[in-house]
């Protein structure tokens, strides 16, 4: 994402930005769009996990942060999945001093935009979270970048919380990879004890406040009409929203 002063703001949530800015909140769009680019929501199914990337957890809740470009979409889209409590928008992969949207946008602290999701593994398995990620989410073949957003921000990774979820994502690639899933090579980053910090308030449940805005409409909703058509099962009508305070 880039501020709206930055690159002008899109004419469908002019309107919004300048309310926001007399109330004294900051408000930040992505750049005004001429013609929109392709969805990277994937056409087709990817197959399901299977060996190692396809393991269980009976336990009653799982966390795992995924990275895959602007954090909007990516929260947007798991907070429609079945399974899933909550998804909330942060910061990954930089110290505590810089977990915040001005320093972070500069592609310059070693963050990535992200969403920790946390989930009821009995009712949605890792591997299901990892069928989305890789299909509707984003395009993991993308190097530091999504759409039309470009920086190491935008980088497509996984945090994991455990070595399980370590070895089946590590796993899965091998499988996508193996299957010809994509036409290039999966950039796809896995790793672990990384510290994740909540992104501000104004960037949290920002598909369902703001569905007209240029970007969500362009590059993000079709991701979520995806969810609905590839994976009916896990598709929730109504989202697990951030409580807001």
């Amino acid at each position: 994402m880039k501020l709206s002063f930055e690159q002008g703001i899109a004419a469908g949530v002019a309107g919004l930005v300048a309310t926001a800015l007399v109330a004294g909140v900051l408000l930040v769009d992505h750049s005004a769009i001429a013609a929109p680019a392709e969805p990277t929501a994937q056409r087709q199914p990817l197959p399901a996990p299977s060996g190692d990337a396809a393991f269980r957890d009976d336990a009653s809740h799982a966390s795992v942060v995924f990275a895959g470009g602007c954090f909007w979409g990516v929260q947007g889209v798991f907070q429609h999945v079945k399974g899933v409590s909550n998804a909330v928008s942060g910061y990954i992969g930089g110290s505590a001093a810089d977990a915040r949207y001005e320093r972070v946008s500069g592609g310059r602290t070693g963050h990535a935009e992200a969403v920790k999701v946390d989930y009821d593994p009995r009712q949605v398995s890792y591997g299901q979270l990892m069928q989305v990620f890789f299909s509707v989410v984003h395009d993991p073949t993308q190097l530091n970048r999504q759409g039309p957003d470009h920086g190491s921000q935008y980088r497509s990774a996984i945090f994991v919380e455990d070595a399980r979820q370590q070895a089946a994502s590590r796993a899965y690639i091998s499988q996508l990879g193996r299957a010809g899933s994509y036409r290039a090579p999966i950039v796809t980053q896995v790793s672990s004890g990384q510290r994740f910090y909540p992104a501000e308030s104004y960037h949290q449940n920002y598909m369902s406040n703001y569905p007209q805005a240029a970007y969500i409409r362009y590059y993000d909703a079709p991701k979520l009409t995806a969810l609905g058509k590839q994976f009916p099962a896990l598709y929730r009508r109504e989202p697990a929203l951030v409580p807001m305070r």
